[in-house]
């Protein structure tokens, strides 16, 4: 087993049982591998976490950018976004964030570096596409956006949020998505995202 078949494999097992729960005996063994094979790859559980989110950031930069690439319009882009998002996050254990948090602030902070740089550029190039495109408004200030934006992630990834106790990561960042859209898109955009909802066959981000 090569190395980024181990950091994957870890890093699916973080995403479905949560970090501090697993010891790298358990990952070792849910992996089929000794534990000595595992440490050849990184040198402790820490190291484990940081290669692990290293992996998940480059995975997600990866599909962002194909979303971004492909998707003919602001409107397009963003639910493409937001399908990939959704993907990562749907299915993570509600501890991750807590356990990286408090455990493994290495990690926690290669997540934040991602979200500060590239996720922040990302929905600033968007609001500015959006509104060059006519399918948001034009009076819109695309930084001060952002700013917003970034502020209802990081309110929404924050370990001590009451509902992340009620609420999957995913079901939370739907509502922000759909808080966003209803706040920057003008009635054509709106008329737009209904239409491309349709084809695509999605309910989930229903703006009604």
């Amino acid at each position: 087993m090569e190395k980024k078949e181990v950091i994957s494999g870890a890093l699916i097992l973080f995403m479905r049982f949560g970090i501090k729960s697993l010891t790298m005996d358990d990952i070792s063994r849910h992996l089929g591998i000794s534990k000595k094979t595992l440490y050849q790859y990184v040198s402790d559980k820490k190291d484990l976490v940081r290669e692990g989110m290293k992996f998940m950031i480059g995975q997600e930069k990866q599909m962002l950018c194909e979303a971004i690439k492909t998707n003919k319009t602001a409107i397009d882009e963003l639910i493409g976004v937001t399908k990939c998002v959704s993907s990562e996050i749907g299915e993570m254990h509600p501890s991750v964030i807590f356990d990286l948090q408090k455990y493994h602030p290495d990690a926690w902070k290669l997540m934040v570096d991602h979200k500060n740089g590239f996720i922040q550029n990302m929905m600033l190039e968007n609001i500015k596409r959006g509104m060059s495109e006519g399918f948001y408004r034009k009076n819109l200030n695309p930084e001060v956006i952002t700013y917003i934006y970034m502020g209802m992630v990081d309110s929404m990834l924050n370990a001590d949020n009451p509902l992340a106790k009620k609420m999957s990561l995913d079901e939370l960042h739907t509502e922000v998505i759909r808080y966003h859209i209803k706040g920057i898109a003008n009635d054509k955009g709106l008329s737009y995202l209904k239409e491309a909802l349709k084809k695509n066959m999605n309910e989930k981000f229903n703006m009604d």
